[in-house]
């Protein structure tokens, strides 16, 4: 899990992981993260954060923040999802997240998407086979995760502590009976189709 990262940390460069969770939900924002591993760490995550249960995953988050040099996370909201569209919104995310480093750094590791004005390695599945975007996975998806658990208590008819605003058949059901909220992405099918806005 750090073949990537190894040639950069073996010429004395920092290399910053960055992941986002969120894509594919119906609600909520998407939420990007970027770490940067001291040169060396060895491999302490052996799966994407998917894969993980929540319980995983937070053994995994603290673990993390002990070891990593920095953390930098963006989050970009629904409504901007609406504006831009899915892709520029990640795009934003990850540049804000690199961002809010505040550290410095020599190359990216991004999971799918290059991130532009970066050196960048754009690795399919890249959650999965860097070390540092699987970092950046976890911190992400902990963190989205705990929003969508704070928009439960505003919304509790639509049961987002459970789903996390994807589409599951619950949760579609809830849109179907209260319409959408405003953490909805409008722009998103099946809302589009439902003309609820």
């Amino acid at each position: 899990m750090i073949e990537y990262e190894k040639p950069y940390w073996e010429k004395g460069l920092l290399v910053a992981g960055v992941d986002e969770a969120g894509r594919g939900p119906l609600a909520g924002p998407i939420v990007a993260c970027a770490v940067i591993l001291p040169p060396f760490t060895e491999p302490f995550i052996d799966k994407d954060s998917k894969g993980m249960s929540s319980k995983e995953r937070e053994e995994a988050y603290e673990i993390i923040k002990s070891k990593a040099l920095a953390i930098g996370t963006a989050v970009v909201d629904s409504s901007l999802i609406d504006r831009v569209g899915i892709l520029r919104a990640n795009q934003i995310a990850f540049k804000r997240a690199l961002e809010d480093l505040k550290h410095n750094f020599h190359v990216v590791i991004s999971d799918y998407l290059p991130v532009e004005g970066y050196e960048c390695i754009a690795l399919v599945k890249g959650d999965e086979r860097s070390l540092s975007c699987a970092c950046a996975s976890v911190v992400a998806k902990v963190l989205r995760d705990k929003i969508m658990e704070h928009y439960h208590k505003i919304y509790p008819q639509y049961n987002f502590a459970k789903h996390k605003g994807y589409a599951t058949r619950e949760h579609l059901k809830a849109l179907s009976v209260h319409k959408e909220s405003p953490i909805h992405r409008k722009s998103f099918s099946p809302i589009k189709q439902m003309s609820l806005f």
